[in-house]
């Protein structure tokens, strides 16, 4: 028997059982997912870096 743990939904708070059957975890539903997803996509979220680049820095995958 495993135990029940609950966590919060990291964008509205409610209190949710983390499980296999939740399909949108951390999240409560795909809503709260998809709100998160568009915090990151418009770099309202961000993981800090101490690399040299800055967001100034002229930055490409391409080879010169």
């Amino acid at each position: 028997m495993s135990e029940v743990i609950n966590v919060n939904c990291p964008t509205c708070g409610k209190s949710i059982i983390w499980g296999e059957q939740s399909p949108f975890r951390p999240f409560c539903c795909k809503r709260c997912q998809l709100i998160d997803l568009g915090e990151w996509a418009a770099e309202e979220k961000r993981i800090p870096s101490s690399g040299d680049l800055s967001d100034s820095d002229d930055w490409s995958e391409e080879q010169i």
